[in-house]
């Protein structure tokens, strides 16, 4: 018989790692509309996961789109506001009875980020490539950052 070490801080993550498993699923499945309504004060939601990145000239932000198509995403910026926002529709043939589950999320999506005043707006790019929305943001000269010798007298 192989003994194995016992670690109780990994017994004590592993448990609140379920835990929050299981709440985020409840949480998904209620507003997903899972509990048999189609009440349209319900509608199906999701968030999109992002991620943000500073480089030394512009910001990425990265949001996970899987499944929606190109002309179905818009990006707007309004009062230095990214707004990302769009529609996920769900495949008419899920009426078939073998399905015994349904996971995957649909619906209208909407995502806000407020920009630094640094980042210049009309050159900003958008790339959606294998469900995947990268959105450069370069910044202004004035913000990039610089190293600036200062002589001692």
């Amino acid at each position: 018989m192989k003994l194995t070490k016992w670690t109780p801080m990994r017994d004590l993550t592993s448990d609140f790692f379920n835990v929050r498993r299981d709440l985020d699923r409840f949480f998904d499945s209620f507003l997903r509309g899972d509990y048999g309504t189609d009440d349209p004060l319900f509608p199906a939601v999701w968030t999109p996961a992002a991620d943000i990145i500073e480089r030394d000239d512009t910001y990425l932000v990265k949001l996970e789109l899987p499944g929606v198509k190109k002309n179905e995403v818009k990006i707007t910026i309004e009062n230095n506001i990214l707004t990302v926002s769009g529609e996920k529709k769900q495949e008419n043939e899920l009426q078939d009875k073998e399905h015994y589950r349904f996971e995957r999320t649909y619906g209208a999506f909407r995502r806000s980020f407020t920009l630094p005043s640094t980042v210049k707006g009309e050159k900003i790019e958008a790339v959606y490539e294998d469900g995947i929305l990268t959105i450069s943001l370069p910044k202004a000269e004035e913000a990039k950052p610089r190293a600036i010798e200062i002589k001692v007298k």
